[in-house]
């Protein structure tokens, strides 16, 4: 029990990933992708979970120097104002992954990052089914549009 008498006092607030990952924090963010989706691919990645946002930014970096090119290339299925998600071939963070100095399970992190976060995001919008159809054949890549 705490101080006051309150049983709930022993027990520490969990951390949160968003506030580890606050805007205002040099700490890396996630690149476009929302905490949840990081957290579940970093719980199913090869990597150490602390890892998982530092790829995810560099990725980013890499998705906000192609962006132009991702929209006149790649099929855009869905945009808002935070994010643009774009259907890529199969292989593209394979890729993408090599180019960025990524190691094999790097890139199955930062695959699974994005393709986390279309699921959910599927769910948001009802298009779940349409979304998980589509992965079997395409990867995905999640644009900040900020």
């Amino acid at each position: 029990m705490g101080a006051d008498g309150d049983p709930r006092d022993t027990h520490r607030t969990p951390e949160r990933l968003r506030d580890r990952l606050a805007p205002d924090d040099d700490s890396p963010r996630g690149g476009a992708i929302d905490g949840t989706a990081i957290m579940i691919a970093a719980a199913k990645a090869s990597v150490p979970a602390a890892l998982v946002p530092v790829l995810l930014d560099r990725a980013q970096a890499y998705l906000d120097d192609h962006a132009v090119e991702y929209a006149r290339e790649f099929e855009c299925i869905y945009e808002d104002d935070d994010v643009a998600v774009y259907f890529v071939p199969l292989g593209h963070w394979d890729t993408k992954g090599a180019e960025l100095g990524f190691s094999h399970r790097e890139v199955d992190a930062v695959r699974r990052a994005h393709a986390e976060h279309i699921r959910r995001l599927g769910t948001d919008v009802d298009r779940r089914d349409e979304f998980e159809t589509a992965l079997e054949i395409r990867e995905v890549a999640v644009i900040d549009a900020v």
